[in-house]
């Protein structure tokens, strides 16, 4: 299933990306830092909703409260709760 999400307080305006059970895949940012976020996206492709949160929940970005990957690991779990 597909999901749009709007980040907050980060550079990239949207992350789209498809849920097939708990499992991530095709995931897209709409701007922000393109070549660090096609980069994150390969790495993320096919990983768990539980491994990105492991591994990306909390991150921050300088001295802003949340970074693009943290927003990223909320996007798939609120979509994930979303589709249970």
């Amino acid at each position: 299933m597909s999901h749009e999400f709007y980040p907050e307080g980060v550079c990239p305006m949207q992350i789209t990306f498809d849920l097939e059970g708990d499992i991530v895949k095709n995931v897209v940012f709409k701007g922000g830092c393109d070549g660090n976020l096609k980069a994150i996206s390969r790495v993320v492709e096919g990983m768990s909703v539980d491994k990105i949160e492991e591994f990306f929940k909390g991150i921050q970005c300088g001295h802003k409260t949340s970074s693009c990957t943290d927003q990223l690991a909320r996007a798939v779990r609120a979509a994930y709760e979303e589709d249970v």
